[in-house]
């Protein structure tokens, strides 16, 4: 990087009140859910996630009890999902580290760029459990650039994309997509922010090995410092 983390984290926090949101609610104004999906959730201890179906049902029973549109949450979670995917697997470790804020909505919600910037680049990640379709933007602000991913979209999400597009604050970027594309996930949005896309085009690690837990969450800050979701 060719600035420090801290620069930006203060120029995120100067403008955070000013940026979209990225799906079709105030959360600042309307009830959600906050998700805890991690391994310290007593709750979670007997739950069966190891189909969509039973993810939905937990996911869409969770929203429907409490009369609500939307549940966000997950930033640095150490998770206990990540045991379905094989690409979460090495030798040593099971990748569990969540490296950004997942948005649970309905599939076809609209996805809205938070600032202006441009398509860095795009594609479909359709290994299970993965992103299924992926948009990467990138931002410049007070000179500072960094980026913003936008995973487990419509196939119709990529639909006349092309590096350097430029997206407008505001725009409609995207729309969820639903388990049979989106990586066979209860559909949502999977938001991450990224100062170094690290050579990659596409797609970036949005799930960390334990060990590798304090280098990830460098590169990946808080992606609630665009969201601004009251916690």
């Amino acid at each position: 990087m060719a600035y420090s983390r801290t620069a930006l984290i203060e120029t995120l926090k100067k403008h955070q009140h000013n940026f979209a949101s990225t799906v079709p609610i105030d959360f600042q104004k309307e009830d959600f859910l906050t998700f805890d999906f991690s391994a310290n959730n007593p709750e979670l201890k007997n739950a069966d996630f190891s189909t969509v179906k039973k993810m939905d049902d937990y996911v869409w029973g969770k929203l429907k009890e409490a009369n609500v549109r939307a549940a966000a949450g997950g930033y640095n979670e150490e998770r206990v999902i990540y045991q379905r995917g094989e690409q979460y697997h090495s030798t040593d470790e099971v990748r569990s580290i969540h490296l950004g804020i997942d948005i649970w909505m309905p599939a076809n919600t609209p996805v809205f760029a938070p600032l202006d910037g441009r398509v860095h680049s795009f594609q479909n990640n359709n290994n299970f459990a993965d992103y299924g379709p992926t948009i990467i933007l990138e931002h410049q602000l007070e000179g500072l650039t960094f980026y913003t991913l936008y995973g487990h979209l419509s196939l119709e999400s990529l639909d006349g994309k092309y590096e350097d597009q430029k997206v407008a604050q505001g725009e409609q970027i995207a729309t969820l997509g639903v388990a049979e594309i989106n990586g066979s996930w209860t559909p949502h949005l999977h938001f991450q922010l990224i100062t170094d896309m690290l050579g990659k085009k596409g797609d970036f690690i949005g799930v960390a090995n334990k060990s590798e837990r304090d280098y990830y969450l460098e590169v990946c800050p808080d992606p609630n410092l665009v969201l601004n979701i009251p916690f």
